[in-house]
């Protein structure tokens, strides 16, 4: 799969990517549903979260699996706004010594699931 992290066209990329595809990419992504559940979770993330595919799919990503990310900067734009494409600096902190990253959150209405994509910094 040939895309990156700033690319504009990343939602409709990933919306088209399989599973497998998803993994070939150098930066980490988190497909959830409107509800916030995982469906799907690349080996980038895995590797940066030290979180398995498996102990992460099916579970809500802003109780269950990042809940540093259960605030306004992420969980509530994601909830309240029908459409985002944003970019913003931020830090991991559960279970891992604090991690800068840079996450893009993507959702448009008119898609299945919304996506946060994961870069280092």
């Amino acid at each position: 799969m040939d895309c990156n992290f700033r690319d504009t066209a990343l939602l409709n990329q990933l919306e088209a990517a399989d599973d497998i595809e998803l993994d070939t990419l150098p930066f980490g992504v988190v497909a959830m549903s409107e509800d916030g559940t995982v469906t799907s979770y690349n080996a980038a993330e895995s590797r940066l979260s030290g979180l398995t595919k498996a102990t992460v799919l099916g579970r809500n990503f802003f109780f269950s699996v990042a809940p540093c990310t259960n605030n306004f900067m992420v969980a509530h734009r994601f909830e309240t706004e029908p459409t985002i494409d944003s970019v913003i600096d931020y830090v991991f902190t559960l279970g891992m010594r604090p991690t800068a990253v840079r996450l893009r959150l993507l959702k448009q209405p008119t898609r299945h699931r919304m996506y946060l994509a994961v870069e280092l910094r």
